[in-house]
Parts: structure tokens; C-alpha cells; sequence
């Protein structure tokens, strides 16, 4: 499916795909273990000449839905690009790079260092207006008002986004920890490749994600800090994710305690089960106006998946997992 397009989305608001068809071809990227990536040396072009040029619009309170991946950012992301407003960008981490040349957690783009965590300090004056200059001219191209950018990463830089975009709305997306970890082990084994020796798949250049994710945010965990020789010896997809999920997870609800009127909780398993009531006041949290037939496409489009059975996990994280899970709501501490 190109774009997340399907007869469905074409039936609810075809002129909607012409928006999701310059949003693929001309900003997002194709990242690693994608197709087509011959692409990305003409998006790079493209971005060196946005920044080069003078502003063509003005970015007014951006969206960004943050959280794990799999853990349904993908979805909200195509239902909010069905509002009239609304131009879509599915983690456009191309143009994040052009702007950010050390953010490449991933290696789909370079192989030089990069930094998972980033903050305000981190933000300059030649950043935050190549940013603003290539985010502008994505909404000049596709003719909306305001932008939606799914990055689950950006979780972990959500003062680094404030400073590019004092006004940034986030949409915060949390989902039962073991049908996300089930998720990623599932995406990873189905899409992971090898390439010229190298390993591509959910922890990025031969486990690039997975080394930094260790060297930025466990080391410096107050929790699992102490166990970090144990987790450097995780192998499997699903330890790996649930480490991944546990530091998400708390980041997430540290910023929501921190900017408690810029980030708005969703979560999914309330999406899909009452998708009108928890849209509604993902609309009102970003400001943008009731669409008719935005909630017709979600409600036709959003439905409960099938859940997961609770999986073995190591002692060392065991305990942490279901606490986060309780903290979260899904159910009781053990």
C-alpha cells in the first residue's frame, strides 16, 4: 500500500491522496528496510533548496504523536490526515535529517554519530529556521493549515521540538506493553534484512538504535541503570522491546507531568473501542475544528486488534514492565 492508501481512504476524501502522494514522494524519505530508496539523493536536493530559499509559510502550533512504535501512531496518523486542515507526514525523519544532522538514530541516511536525546540547548539558530523553512513549504505544497508529524522518537526530545515550535502540540500514544513488544517482534522478523553483511531491522544499522538507546537513555535510567550489563546481553526482539517500551513509556508520562497543557494522553485501546469520544478531544487538545467526515472515516477504519498474551520476559525487567503497565492503567502492580 503507497502511502497508506487504500479504497477506503480514496472513498472518504480522494482529493486527500494527492496530499499523501506529495507527502511520500517529496518529504518523508525512505528509510531502511524500505524500497525505492533511490529517492532519497532527489528529496535531499529538494530540502537543500527549501532552506536555501525564504520562507514560503508560517508554522502555527504543529501536532506531533509521539510514543513506541506499533503501538497504533501509524493509524491515528492516517485518520488525522483525513481532517480538512490537516497535512500528514509519516515519520519524515529524512527532513528531521536535513535539518539535524546528528538525529539518525536509525543509520537510514548516515553513519556518522548521532544522539537519540535531544534539548533545548541542543537547538540552534540555523536549526530551528531550516526546520520551520522545510515544514512551511511541506504545508504551501499540500495547500493545509496545520501539520500532523508522527515520530515516535520525538518523545525523547520534546523541549528540542518546543524550542523550533514554542506553540507544538503532542499527542502522546501509549498502548498495553505486551501486544506493542508482540508488534515489534513480529515487524522486525517479517521486514528485517541483510544487507552487504550488515543487519537491517527495528533496532536500525546493524543494532545502531539499540547501542544508543543502551549508551543514552538506560545508562542514565535511574532504574536500569544498575541491571545495564544484563540488558546489553538481550538478544531477543521482545526483551529488547520491552526495555524499549519501559523508557518510552515513562518519558512520555515525565513530559506530560512537565508540559501538562501541550501533551494530551491517548490511549489506544480507547481509540479504537470509542474512536468519536477520544478524537474529539484529540481535536480539541490541537485546536483544530469538528470534520464530519473525519470521524466517519475513523469509525469506519479503527477497530480493536487482537490482544497478546502476556510473554516471559528477564527478571532483571520483569518488575519494572508491570508497574509501567499499572502506572498506565493496564492493570494491577505484582
Amino acid at each position: 500500500m503507497v502511502a497508506q492508501i487504500d479504497k477506503q481512504y480514496l472513498k472518504f476524501r480522494p482529493t486527500k491522496a494527492v496530499s499523501r502522494l506529495v507527502s511520500y514522494g517529496l518529504f518523508e524519505g525512505r528509510p531502511l528496510t524500505t524500497k525505492g530508496r533511490w529517492i532519497n539523493p532527489l528529496v535531499f536536493m529538494h530540502f537543500a533548496l527549501e532552506k536555501a530559499l525564504p520562507a514560503v509559510r508560517e508554522v502555527k502550533a504543529p501536532i506531533f504523536i509521539i510514543g513506541t512504535g506499533r503501538s497504533g501512531t501509524t493509524i491515528l496518523g492516517v485518520v488525522m490526515s483525513m481532517h480538512k486542515d490537516v497535512g500528514f507526514l509519516n515519520e519524515p525523519k529524512a527532513l528531521w535529517h536535513a535539518g539535524v544532522g546528528f538525529e539518525d538514530v536509525i543509520g537510514s541516511y548516515t553513519r556518522k554519530p548521532a544522539r537519540y536525546r535531544l534539548d533545548a540547548s541542543d537547538c540552534t539558530e540555523p536549526i530551528r529556521s531550516n526546520i520551520r523553512k522545510m515544514f512551511g513549504a511541506y504545508l504551501a505544497s499540500v495547500m493545509s493549515k496545520r501539520l500532523v508529524d508522527k515520530y515516535p522518537e520525538l518523545v525523547f526530545r520534546v523541549p528540542f521540538v518546543k524550542s523550533i515550535f514554542p506553540d507544538a502540540r503532542f499527542v502522546f500514544l501509549v498502548r498495553n506493553g505486551w501486544d506493542t513488544c508482540a508488534s515489534i517482534n513480529k515487524w522486525s522478523r517479517r521486514l528485517g534484512v541483510t544487507e552487504s553483511g550488515e543487519v537491517h531491522d527495528w533496532w536500525g544499522a546493524d543494532n545502531r538504535k539499540w547501542a544508543l538507546m543502551l549508551d543514552e537513555l538506560i545508562a542514565t535510567d535511574e532504574l536500569l541503570a544498575p541491571v545495564i550489563d544484563e540488558i546489553r546481553g538481550f538478544s531477543k526482539h521482545t526483551d529488547m522491546a520491552a526495555v524499549e517500551w519501559i523508557v518510552t513509556m515513562r518519558e512520555g508520562m515525565r513530559r506530560k507531568r512537565e508540559y501538562p497543557d501541550d501533551v494530551h494522553m491517548v490511549r489506544y485501546e480507547d481509540m479504537v473501542q470509542q474512536p468519536r469520544q477520544v478524537l474529539d478531544e484529540v481535536l480539541r487538545f490541537c485546536g483544530l475544528p469538528d470534520d464530519s467526515v473525519f470521524f466517519e472515516y475513523a469509525e469506519t477504519v479503527l477497530s480493536p486488534a487482537p490482544m497478546h498474551e502476556p510473554f516471559e520476559l528477564p527478571e532483571v525487567i520483569r518488575s519494572q514492565f508491570k508497574q509501567t503497565m499499572c502506572e498506565l492503567g493496564y492493570g494491577e502492580p505484582t
